[in-house]
């Protein structure tokens, strides 16, 4: 009978034991976190209105920025990221920004996000070199978008998606030139 109870206890060690072991390579493999992607779409340029008074040395400028922002998540498991914000900056100084909602994302989807950055002329006039960009015809801004968030394993693992890119406005042609950087955290 002793005989006979160790078999049983060896035989359920060894299959916790595989279970185990099954469950850490699927952990370390399958169900590892990986980075979100961030990725920007598009960038376009809509009611752009300047005008230049050379005698007065002034300028009145109004511009709306839309952009399209697509998050991937290449998890099994879904990415949960909270109340965010995209800001556009000329020179390090904030003259724009767009919220973004809190959501989530399911595990191998994605989510398109469409962000309209308005303009605050306001913030530019104090700027020394506002004047002299507008007279050359081209106007340098930046666009950043963080999204902290949780990709949700068995524990939150946080995580952090970064976009960031360089616009460069010609004000004659109301064209726009874009380089991206992307970054994510885990």
């Amino acid at each position: 009978m002793t005989k006979r109870r160790t078999t049983i206890c060896l035989s359920v060690a060894a299959v916790i034991a595989a279970v185990a072991v099954i469950f850490l390579i699927l952990g370390v493999t399958v169900f590892k976190a990986k980075d979100p992607i961030t990725t920007v779409d598009s960038v376009a340029l809509k009611d752009l209105d300047f005008s230049v008074d050379v005698r007065k040395l002034t300028v009145h400028l109004t511009a709306v920025i839309e952009t399209a922002v697509t998050v991937t998540n290449p998890n099994v498991v879904g990415f949960k990221y909270a109340n965010s914000s995209a800001l556009l900056t000329y020179r390090g100084k904030e003259v724009g920004q767009a919220p973004i909602p809190a959501g989530e994302i399911g595990g191998g989807a994605a989510r398109g996000m469409n962000m309209t950055l308005t303009l605050m002329a306001d913030r530019l006039v104090g700027d020394s070199h506002f004047f002299s960009d507008v007279v050359a015809g081209t106007l340098a801004l930046r666009t950043d978008v963080r999204l902290p968030g949780k990709v949700q394993m068995l524990v939150g693992v946080p995580a952090v998606a970064y976009a960031a890119c360089d616009l460069e406005i010609h004000l004659a042609s109301r064209g726009v030139k874009q380089t991206c950087h992307y970054k994510t955290k885990l």
